[in-house]
């Protein structure tokens, strides 16, 4: 059994920065995202942080790193920072969320004027 969402990452996905531990575990990737998607911002921000510490590095395919952001920013809505780094991801990875990136950064320039 995986400890963490990170670990669990690292199974299924690998890991750019650091090797993957020996899991004798089956891993099935709706399994992973349904963890994901009941996960705390903590343990998703964890996850990135650790995975893609340079937000556009990393191994988690962009489909699941999206999700992430996404979780993310559900559970702390009002944090431009995170919401800039989801941003970022999104530029990275675009131009089909280039208009959801843009509202993002928008979002979050709105909340520091405060």
């Amino acid at each position: 059994m995986h400890s963490t969402l990170t670990e669990h990452a690292r199974c299924l996905y690998g890991d750019e920065y650091g090797p993957v531990p020996e899991c004798g575990r089956e891993h099935d990737e709706h399994d992973f995202v349904e963890e994901l998607t009941f996960a705390d911002a903590d343990a998703i921000l964890a996850m990135l942080r650790e995975l893609c510490p340079h937000v556009v590095d990393g191994y988690l395919p962009v489909r699941i790193r999206n999700l992430a952001y996404r979780l993310l920013l559900l559970q702390r809505p009002d944090e431009p920072e995170l919401m800039r780094e989801a941003a970022r991801s999104l530029w990275s990875h675009g131009p089909d969320w280039d208009d959801i990136a843009a509202a993002l950064d928008e979002r979050a320039d709105v909340l520091e004027a405060g």
